[in-house]
């Protein structure tokens, strides 16, 4: 049988793992998913996923692809897979894609949600799931301080060190804050992300909502492109991966 590409669309609980990518002497989801991969085809796979997660970020809607001469039907694979992956991690559906798709470089959009429990009593069960911020912020302020972000900036300011990236321009689709089942919810659209780009984002736009700083002051940051004047980086456990976009290139014709 000739190879074929399959898509998956993953959840996972990043508490357990140190990020996305296969790393020496750490547990992966990446590591993960090859190893079940293996376990139910006996093939050695490589799988790409849509961009890489840090250690603690959670995704509900992460992409990936590998390449197969199984005889498994694409839209089973979830359901097998499911079988052998530890608890933390779901394949919530596979589907066979084009020979030229590729989980990264065919992405056009990526949404990210960021979750902050906003009360004065920590909570033992979102813990590993929402950042906590014991004082009172102020969601108004928070959301003109997102509006900014919209469009297309040079977000040299709010990329972290430890990346090889040249380009630092990226288009914001969407940006703006909720309340949703007692917690505040930062919800971000775009063709891309830098290297802790969302996580520097909502530091800062914590900030705002602390009145540590005005709202009005982003566009500045983005002109100015230094990571030193931005926010702190918002702790990963709050971050989810949501959705990534493909358009029509995952359409099989």
């Amino acid at each position: 049988m000739p190879s074929r590409r399959i898509k998956l669309v993953i959840e996972y609980d990043g508490s357990f793992y140190h990020g996305w990518q296969i790393q020496k002497n750490v547990p992966s989801v990446q590591e993960e998913i090859e190893k079940a991969v293996f376990r139910i085809t006996g093939e050695k796979v490589s799988v790409t996923g849509s961009g890489r997660t840090d250690a603690g970020v959670h995704a509900y809607g992460q992409a990936a692809h590998f390449d197969t001469e199984s005889r498994i039907p694409a839209d089973k694979f979830a359901e097998v897979l499911n079988t052998v992956l530890p608890p933390s991690i779901a394949v919530v559906s596979s589907k066979e894609v084009p020979p030229g798709f590729h989980a990264r470089f065919s992405a056009i959009k990526k949404t990210y949600k960021y979750k902050i429990l906003n009360r004065p009593v920590r909570s033992p069960i979102m813990d590993k799931r929402a950042w906590h911020v014991p004082w009172p912020l102020d969601i108004g302020s928070m959301n003109r301080a997102a509006s900014f972000f919209t469009g297309f900036h040079d977000f040299t300011a709010f990329c972290a060190s430890g990346h090889s990236v040249t380009d630092f321009e990226r288009h914001i689709y969407h940006s703006g804050w909720t309340e949703e089942g007692g917690l505040l919810v930062y919800t971000v659209t775009g063709n891309g992300f830098l290297y802790n780009m969302v996580r520097i984002m909502t530091g800062t736009m914590v900030e705002v909502g602390l009145n540590k700083r005005p709202a009005e002051s982003i566009p500045g940051l983005l002109e100015k492109k230094d990571r030193r004047l931005a926010g702190i980086t918002a702790p990963p456990q709050g971050l989810y991966l949501w959705e990534v976009d493909y358009g029509d290139s995952e359409i099989c014709k």
